[in-house]
């Protein structure tokens, strides 16, 4: 089970935190992702964690967002700075037993998944 927090209204510029805990997989064992999804359009990659830590964004947050995980905690995170509007989008993690060092990008290959979390960016 994955419960994802920390959405929210933020002003544009402004930073918000998402936290996704992780609970019945083996934490240490999975890739993470988190997937964002406006309505109409498809859920989209917005970032990509293996388990030795290598990652992957999306053009359009690289050098913004940034992904963490905590093996302790069984808990991922993305770290959104300098939100722009465009970031609007309900936030979903995601998550994937995996080797070591994948990152799945599609949408299909992860079997677990979050309720989402709405973050809204306002002008």
């Amino acid at each position: 089970q994955l419960q994802a927090s920390g959405g929210g209204l933020v002003q544009a510029g402004g930073s918000l935190r998402l936290s996704c805990a992780v609970s019945g997989l083996t934490f240490s064992r999975t890739a993470v992702a988190w997937f964002r999804q406006v309505p109409g359009k498809d859920r989209d990659l917005v970032s990509a964690l293996s388990r030795s830590g290598s990652s992957t964004y999306s053009d359009s947050v690289k050098g913004r967002f940034f992904i963490s995980r905590d093996n302790a905690k069984k808990t991922m995170y993305l770290q959104m700075n300098s939100l722009q509007r465009e970031d609007t989008a309900v936030y979903f993690c995601g998550a994937k037993c995996t080797n070591l060092t994948d990152y799945p990008i599609c949408v299909d290959e992860y079997d677990h998944w979050g309720q989402g979390t709405l973050v809204t960016v306002s002008s």
